[in-house]
């Protein structure tokens, strides 16, 4: 049994939403500033974003995105619980039809598909013509032939680290639903067959 259950992990994540979307409508300087966005960013060789030093509308619009989904989230961990264990990753057979589904078909896995995807690009895209890594790789003498393309803007340090942190959130949240399933399924068995040797 996992000490944390799936449903509190979507909970905490969803009320991570929020604050990031107060902080991005408000004071966007200090998610840029924390020690965990330098840390990360600085490892992997990422500029640091200057866009996030005051609010602005693309800060805005961010944080009424992440403000939908923390608050979309929430409704849906509050679902009854055989309903919420299928919606966010319970593969298998799903409870009132016993039909078999596919694993992507579920929100926990397809979240963790796209932002290791967007960890993956983040890191290994080709650098930015001006930041800080493309400068050392030019005068290191390995340069890299680059083409400016639309997804410049996201090779930073503030959106590797927030796709690295949900990546490993659900991939805890993947996890820890298929083990809640696993017992669940155990105990199924169990049940059936101790009324089976009661008959």
């Amino acid at each position: 049994m996992a000490l944390i259950s799936g449903g509190t992990i979507i909970r905490s994540v969803s009320l991570f939403h929020l604050t990031l979307a107060y902080f991005f409508l408000n004071a966007p300087h200090r998610l840029g500033d924390q020690n965990l966005v330098f840390i990360l960013g600085e490892a992997m060789g990422l500029p640091h974003v200057q866009a996030f030093d005051l609010p602005s509308a693309p800060s805005s619009f961010l944080a009424a995105v992440l403000a939908f989904l923390g608050i979309s989230d929430l409704m849906a961990a509050a679902l009854p619980d055989e309903i919420s264990k299928y919606h966010w990753g319970n593969q298998g057979m799903s409870p009132p039809f016993r039909v078999i589904t596919h694993p992507l078909t579920s929100t926990a896995p397809i979240r963790l598909l796209f932002f290791f995807c967007l960890t993956a690009y983040t890191y290994l895209a080709p650098t930015p013509a001006g930041s800080k890594s493309a400068a050392a790789s030019s005068s290191s003498g390995l340069t890299r032939s680059h083409t400016p393309a639309a997804g410049n803007g996201l090779k930073n340090g503030m959106v590797f680290t927030w796709a690295f942190v949900e990546m490993v959130t659900w991939f805890w949240v993947y996890v820890t639903l298929r083990d809640e399933r696993r017992e669940a399924s155990a105990k199924l068995t169990a049940k059936r067959k101790a009324e089976e040797d009661s008959l």
